[in-house]
Order: C-alpha cells, then structure tokens, then sequence
C-alpha cells in the first residue's frame, strides 16, 4: 500500500533559539567582566539564569498567546533590570536582548500584538538610552528601529512557514486518509464484482442446464420402465433424451461464449413468443403434463435481458412443476401493457411450502427481476397448487435500447 512521507520537519524555531542561545552566551562574555567586580554580580548572575530559563521554556509556548505575552513582559522586566545593575561600559549590549525578543513577538503572535511588543521594546531602549547617556542620536534610533523590526520580519516570516507546513501536514493527513478509503472501495468493489460474476455464472449454469437434465431424466426413467414392454416407444423417448440433451450442451456452450461478451448475456435464437411455444411443447411431449399456454397476439419490443429473464422464468417455473409440485396440469400466461410485461406459471398440484421459496433456482430469477427493476412473487394459486409471477417494467428508454 502507497504511504505518502511527510514534508521535511521545520528546524527554524529550533535555529532561532540557538540563535538566542549564542545572543545570550555573547552579551554575558561582553558583560562578564563588568559583573564580576560589580557588588550585583549575584542578583546579575540569578537574572541571566532567568532569562536563559525564558529562552528554554518559550519553544512551548506555541498557540498559547496569553503565555506567550506574560513571556514578554517577563523578558522585558529582566532586561531592563539588567541595564539599570549593569555597569556603564556593557549597557549597550543588553539591548541585543529585544532583537531576539522582536522575533519572538512575531512568530507566536498575530502581526498586530507582534508589532506593538516591538514598539515597547523601541520605546524601552530609547528611554533606557536617554537615562543612561542623557540624549539619543538618530542614527540610534534608526539602527535600533530597523533592526527590531528586521528581526520581527524574520520571525512573521517563520510564522508563515510554519502556518503553511501544518497546512501541507493536514492536506497530506487527509490525502492519506483518502487513499486509503479509496484503495478500501476498490477492494470492496472487486470484491463485489467477483461475487456478482460467479452468482451470474451460477445463474446461467443452473438455467441452461436445469431444465434440459430434468426434462431428461424423467425421459429416462419413462424409458427404463417402457423397455420390457414397449421397446420402440422406449427407443423413441431415448432419442428425445438425447435430443435434450444435445440442447443443453448447445445452450451450455451458448451461455460460456456469451459470459465472454460485454453484456455477459445469451441470446435467444428465437423470438421470445417462439421460444417459450417450443419450450412448452417439448416439456409436455417429455413429461406428459397438460400446459396450457396463453401468449399474447404481438409483444412490444423487449431487451434482450428482459427477453431472457421471461425465459429463464418459464424454463425454470416449469421445471419445479415437475420436479415439486406433483401436478396434471399447468398454465403459463404472459401479458403486457404500455407500463410492464408479466408472466405467470401456476399448476394444479400439492401447492409449495416454506423451504420452496429459498432454493438456488428461484433466487436466481428473484436475482434477475431485481437487476431489472421488476419483482418475483410467489403465491398459491387458484387451483389448489402454485403460482409465480415475474413482473418487469416496460420504458421507452429500454424498448428505445432494443
């Protein structure tokens, strides 16, 4: 499975405290001398801890914008402290403080709040400036100024970049997350269309040759009961079983060459109506039962999957006729008008039971009727026996197709 890596980690925050590091190591070397003979070297050494301690903890303070302001004002209150103890000689390097802390400002805070703590700083450092030296000239305000304010545009600047790469984060933790529901659905989805296609092999394989074997076998067993008494009549139902079962092989070598076409569908030689009249006819000569067939004078149009569907039912609705019902007699009626076509199957026999609606023929065609938008009821019929009834919507779209 792809795994998309994530974008280089972002070390600036990291460089920038280093940074300050070093700011603060270099002001203690200037200052070091001038504290060590001043009689405040304690309380200056305790405040360059304290500021060294802020510059540790300050990394975790990202997206905490109160802290990061009581942060701040704690630096600045140091720094201050420190210029007013330090003697004369170092007081200019304590300033180097607010560059760092201009950056700081601007890297967890928004530009406004960022800006106005680089405006104290200013105000700071020319205030110190006057009380200690009595004046202060332009072109230390400039320098002071522009570097507060450089330092404040680098740190907007790291806020950005980092801004963007938890954006690019975010985007590559949902583009993952995609990917991997995606190569789930695909998964899914052949998963899906393995069991479809097998489910439609066994449909066809049980339908082509369902029929015909049954057909067959009951022309068999005719026949081995007929031999000692009647050979030539036995003879005669041999060659009908043989006949039937040279069909099935035909449709079984029908339906493999159609599995591998687009549609996956066979076709029937004949017009719907001449199909169903032969499969009748061939059923009562094999079995001996009265169908009573009713077709209508013209059919519309039909898909051929509609086509075979209606086919499929009667083959099928038939050959439970002989094989459960224990019938004399069956009908096998289809109709149509402008909205859908039906056919029904119903016989005179010991009707079904509970475990009838369940067998692998009959969710076959329930299978078929679903994929066509029609339904598949089965019911006990007038006559005491059983009844199927296969419905299938008629639109202009699908006769528009045939």
């Amino acid at each position: 499975m792809i795994k998309f890596s994530k974008p280089p980690s972002n070390y600036s925050f990291w460089l920038l405290n280093a940074a300050a590091y070093l700011t603060w190591l270099g002001v203690l070397a200037i200052a070091l001398p001038h504290i060590i003979g001043s009689p405040q070297r304690t309380l200056l050494f305790i405040l360059f801890g304290l500021f060294f301690i802020g510059l540790t903890v300050y990394v975790f303070l990202e997206e905490r914008p109160f802290l990061v302001h009581l942060y701040l004002l704690f630096q600045l209150i140091i720094t201050w402290i420190i210029s007013s103890l330090i003697p004369i000689a170092a007081k200019g390097s304590t300033s180097t403080f607010f560059f760092i802390l201009s950056a700081q400002s601007m890297l967890f805070l928004p530009l406004i709040p960022g800006l106005l703590w680089i405006v104290a700083f200013i105000i700071v450092t020319w205030f110190g400036g006057v009380l200690t030296f009595g004046f202060i000239t332009p072109v230390g305000i400039i320098s002071t100024t522009g570097g507060y304010l450089f330092f404040g545009t680098f740190g907007a600047a790291l806020r950005q970049a980092n801004a963007a790469r938890q954006h690019t984060q975010r985007l590559l933790a949902d583009l993952q997350q995609a990917h991997d529901q995606l190569q789930a659905y695909t998964s899914q989805a052949q998963q899906l269309a393995v069991a479809e296609e097998r489910n439609r092999l066994a449909r066809e394989m049980h339908d082509a040759l369902g029929h015909r074997l049954t057909v067959a076998v009951v022309q068999l067993e005719g026949a081995q009961r007929l031999i000692p008494t009647q050979p030539d009549r036995s003879a005669t139902m041999i060659e009908a079983m043989r006949t039937q079962l040279k069909q099935a092989l035909a449709e079984l070598r029908q339906t493999v060459s159609a599995l591998r076409s687009p549609n996956g569908l066979p076709e029937l030689s004949d017009s719907l109506e001449t199909a169903v009249s032969n499969l009748v006819h061939t059923f009562q000569e094999a079995t001996g039962l009265s169908i009573h067939l009713d077709l209508p004078s013209a059919l519309p149009p039909l898909p051929q999957s509609h086509q075979l569907a209606l086919y499929r039912a009667a083959q099928e609705s038939l050959t439970n006729v002989q094989r459960h019902a224990n019938a004399q007699q069956a009908w096998l009626t289809l109709t149509t008008d402008a909205e859908q076509i039906t056919l029904t199957v119903s016989d005179d026999g010991q009707g079904f039971n509970d475990e009838g609606d369940g067998r692998f023929g009959l969710v076959g065609l329930r299978e078929r009727a679903k994929q066509l938008g029609g339904s598949l009821q089965l019911s006990s019929a007038a006559q005491g026996g059983a009844m199927l009834r296969l419905q299938l919507p008629i639109s202009s779209s699908e006769v528009a197709d045939v």
